[in-house]
């Protein structure tokens, strides 16, 4: 059993999977951030043109 646990705390696999978890968070977080601020700048654009072409 003790040797089960000192083979898992002194391997890494499971880390680096937990680091592209944080990574992939954060990157979605900016992402839909910015899509959020994009559409609405997008759809008072469009709402201003359409209204303009009327």
């Amino acid at each position: 059993m003790t040797m089960l646990l000192g083979r898992l705390w002194r391997e890494d696999k499971g880390q680096d999977i937990a680091e592209y978890a944080v990574m992939l968070a954060v990157i979605l977080v900016i992402v839909v951030g910015t899509i959020r601020l994009v559409g609405s700048n997008a759809n008072n654009v469009f709402s201003s043109a359409a209204s303009a072409i009327q």
